[in-house]
């Protein structure tokens, strides 16, 4: 009989790397919230593999292969006995890994977007992707896909206008071209730190995209068996932080928006409330 994954050192992984889905993932039950922890890892090791790697390359083939050893059922890594575990239980698309990889791999070098579309491909890549195999350990079936592929691509979208001047010094440029040529803001303010009405202008038309996809994203919960709590209060979290940026002025240049405990915990009754909505 194959050993129980290591729990503990996989949800070391989530609470070190995102208190957001760590304190959503406690909303799931049972085998389900294993499960989730499961997936999350695997997620976070190949993120991890681009953004925290001297050789990412490397460290990405190497993810890679971790995922692969999971599906053929020989694991090695505690994430890869998780997740090894969890493909036992439920049916995770492979496809959804394989298509975040695109999304990695695209990091790996300077990123720029020229369309919206390109945005939505990217955000669709590396966190909608999370969506699709959260979905089946919900239970959410095919009729959930797509809201659960929303809602991963508006907590991306969050991620990116959260990020701009982070993302800028490494090299990744994640808001459209069009949009920068419709608001006529120039890479050089970016630089420059300049929070100007016209970018502005350019936070709010795609914080208005991100609000909108929450919105279809969680008029999906109810295709979700198990689980809806703990993904509504994800996205509440992300939210949160969508809210917070637009307090904070706009400015994502210099300073990054967070939520505190208090204020994560003051979304859980709204998260429940979700639950049963």
């Amino acid at each position: 009989m194959r050993m129980e994954p290591n729990w503990q050192a996989v949800s070391a992984i989530i609470r070190h790397h995102s208190a957001t889905f760590y304190y959503g993932s406690l909303l799931f039950r049972g085998e389900t919230r294993k499960g989730a922890w499961a997936v999350y890892a695997a997620c976070r090791i190949g993120d991890d593999a681009v953004d925290e790697s001297a050789n990412p390359r490397a460290d990405l083939d190497e993810w890679w292969a971790g995922i692969e050893r999971a599906y053929a059922g020989v694991p090695r890594e505690d994430w890869e006995a998780a997740l090894a575990w969890a493909l036992a239980r439920w049916e995770i698309p492979k496809q959804a890994f394989a298509d975040m990889k695109e999304g990695f791999l695209a990091d790996l070098n300077p990123v720029r977007l020229n369309t919206l579309e390109e945005l939505y491909t990217y955000c669709y890549r590396v966190a909608g992707t999370v969506g699709l195999m959260i979905a089946p350990i919900g239970g959410a079936g095919e009729a959930g896909r797509d809201a659960a592929i929303k809602l991963g691509q508006a907590m991306q979208l969050t991620n990116c206008l959260r990020d701009v001047g982070e993302d800028l010094a490494l090299g990744r440029v994640y808001l459209p071209a069009e949009l920068m040529r419709k608001y006529e803001v120039s890479l050089e303010d970016l630089r420059q730190g300049h929070i100007s009405p016209r970018y502005i202008g350019l936070m709010r038309e795609l914080a208005q995209e991100a609000r909108r996809l929450y919105r279809e994203g969680l008029a999906g919960l109810k295709h979700l068996k198990t689980g809806r709590g703990a993904v509504a209060l994800a996205a509440l979290q992300y939210q949160g932080i969508l809210d917070k940026l637009e307090i904070n002025g706009w400015d994502n240049l210099s300073r990054r928006a967070s939520l505190s405990a208090y204020e994560r915990v003051m979304l859980l009754p709204k998260a429940i409330w979700l639950r049963g909505a």
